[in-house]
């Protein structure tokens, strides 16, 4: 192994009146991709503030090779006493040139003239990315960067990473994001720091075989009472069983949907049923809003039924809250109908957190001080309420406060799953929240009996949840795909506006709503009029189903590494899994980084053709 660039030894922090974490070492080669995982509460945060050396530890030594840059990307950076966000973005010590930050702030979308008091999150997390990436990073420590960024965004950093030719250690809830760009997995859990040398996709598999021991170990010495509560809260082989249940369940779902909506370009929904009616929640017909000159929906007709699951993607701008909101009956449709059941009845989950005041206490947020919730007509008593969501039954008294971002959304999710509603409308449910709680947020969603519509940026998410994903690009139609985001990636990939593996986030990423990459910045420009030639066009309609079939190949080669046992039952099957690894992982940089260069030349003879 080459020698770390970066290191802790013994890392050790006292919070409060304990240590958070002790004991712990780290190293982090020149070329490390790593994901860093553990529940929310755990220390992710504090961590990587450790390793950036803007927290004072109380054991420990720190070891850096000269010269290397460390640039941590904060969740929520502080940006108070400025103006604008091109204010902050150039503002420090090291402040890195505002020609480098602009520039990688056209290519996200961003506009740094924004004051900072009225910048959304969006534009704030793109200004924050900006400003890490422009310093010429050596080693980037990536605290949740795909919060807040639309699809496009979060693969167009997905890209840039995949470039990067220093080191990262990443936090991140999205699967997917950490599946594509990881190469070895750093588990915070419970106090102790595990490593893998595989990429997330072997997380999983990995995890569950180390819970599976640490139970026979407690068995043989009589201490299993240890490991219960933890192990009563992850339930890893009944949920993974579970899951494997509900999906099945769902993709029932949507194959029953499928059979409902007509092929491509048709919004109608046929009558798969005599009582359809009876079942129908929300009916849209012909629906059109017009904000301006601008036609924000166009001609949308769809009838959603109770127990649908609807996702809702596309890029920032392109109309998401606008259908929200005409769905739900917010506001009035320009031309058509909107007609809602009249026992529709629900409830807004969104990004805001709004009831989290850092003063109340746990109690008070989920019972208003008392000790009993009632959850959906049923009387529970508070400790065992907060248990189904993965807290620590004895946190009653606990302030707001002292909660992470991530616990203070579970608590806001345990609060109105409670309610008794029928309608449940997510905004962006999965920002702040860790894999574990993704887990149990998916549950609670597949077992509701009432109708949810969910927008959200987070692929996987959207996979394992909606059973119909309605698609926005700005223009103004909807796609309607049974299935999620895969599946609506699917539907445009054969569409005449053909897209490979970004989808069309990419395109969207380019679309008039959004700032123009600067030409230098996009690759090769061939002539406009011109024809890819024969070689370039089989590449791009090729390159895209060859990156799929190398990622699952990874996927199947890492969860076979995950075994621990590996290393020393059959080394020369580790070895040759690794080394197999290694070159997977080279073919689809290499696939990717060609399939990127024939798109770009066939956009830009697109964009020729049309001028």
């Amino acid at each position: 192994m080459a020698a770390p660039i970066l290191s802790y030894e013994c890392l050790g922090l006292v919070q409060g009146d304990g240590w958070l974490f002790r004991g712990l070492d780290v190293y982090v080669g020149e070329r490390d991709r790593l994901a860093l995982i553990g529940r929310n509460g755990a220390g992710k945060t504090t961590f990587l503030k450790c390793l950036a050396d803007l927290i004072e530890t109380d054991e420990g030594r720190r070891s850096i090779v000269p010269g290397t840059r460390v640039v941590l990307l904060e969740q929520d950076p502080d940006m108070s006493g400025h103006v604008t966000l091109r204010d902050w973005a150039v503002s420090g010590a090291d402040a890195p040139a505002e020609h480098e930050v602009a520039a990688i702030a056209d290519q996200l979308g961003g506009d740094l003239d924004r004051p900072v008091a009225t910048a959304s999150g969006g534009e704030r997390r793109r200004a924050a990315i900006a400003r890490a990436l422009a310093q010429d990073p050596d080693v980037l420590l990536l605290d949740e960067p795909t919060n807040h960024l639309d699809l496009g965004a979060i693969e167009w950093l997905e890209d840039w990473l995949k470039r990067f030719k220093g080191a990262f250690i990443v936090i991140s809830h999205d699967r997917t994001f950490l599946t594509r760009l990881t190469r070895s997995c750093i588990w915070l859990d419970r106090g102790d720091l595990r490593r893998a040398e595989i990429g997330f996709g072997g997380f999983e598999a990995w995890t569950e075989q180390v819970y599976e021991e640490e139970a026979r170990a407690a068995e043989k010495l009589e201490a299993k009472l240890k490991l219960e509560l933890h192990w009563l809260q992850r339930g890893v082989t009944a949920r993974r069983r579970r899951n494997q249940g509900r999906l099945a369940k769902l993709n029932e779902m949507r194959a029953q949907r499928a059979a409902m909506i007509g092929g491509p370009g048709t919004a109608k929904l046929g009558l798969a049923r005599d009582d359809v009616r009876t079942k129908t929640v929300i009916d849209a017909e012909n629906v059109s809003k017009v904000f301006g000159e601008r036609t924000i929906i166009r001609d949308f007709t769809l009838r959603i039924q109770r127990g649908d699951r609807i996702g809702l993607v596309g890029p920032n701008g392109a109309g998401k809250t606008t259908l929200l909101k005409l769905l739900t009956g917010e506001i009035a449709p320009d031309s058509g109908r909107v007609t809602l059941a009249k026992t529709l009845s629900g409830i807004v989950i969104d990004q805001q957190r709004k009831l989290m005041e850092p003063g109340k206490k746990v109690r008070d947020v989920l019972a208003d001080g008392g000790d009993w919730i009632t959850v959906r007509g049923e009387k529970k008593h508070i400790k065992g309420y907060l248990k189904e969501f993965l807290f620590n039954p004895e946190m009653t008294e606990t302030p707001i406060g002292s909660l992470s971002g991530g616990e203070r959304s579970r608590l806001l999710l345990a609060r109105e799953f409670a309610r008794e509603a029928n309608l449940l409308v997510l905004d962006e449910p999965t920002n702040d929240l860790d894999l574990e709680t993704l887990d149990l947020l998916q549950e609670v969603i597949a077992d509701y009996e009432g109708t949810v519509l969910i927008v959200s940026h987070d692929r996987d998410f959207l996979d394992r949840t909606v059973t119909v994903t309605l698609g926005l690009d700005g223009s103004g139609k909807v796609d309607i795909v049974a299935g999620g985001y895969e599946d609506w990636l699917r539907r445009r990939g054969s569409s005449s506006s053909k897209v490979g593996p970004q989808g069309g986030a990419q395109a969207a990423l380019r679309s008039s709503d959004e700032r123009k990459a600067p030409a230098s910045a996009l690759g090769p420009r061939p002539s406009p009029g011109n024809k890819l030639s024969y070689k370039d066009q089989r590449d791009l309609d090729r390159l895209p189903g060859e990156i799929e079939r190398i990622e699952r190949e990874i996927a199947a080669t890492e969860q076979a590494l995950a075994d621990p046992d590996l290393y020393t039952r059959d080394f020369q099957r580790f070895s040759d899994l690794t080394a197999r690894s290694a070159k997977l992982r080279s073919e689809k940089d290499e696939a990717e980084e060609r399939w990127l260069e024939v798109a770009e030349m066939a956009e830009t003879l697109s964009a020729g053709a049309g001028s």
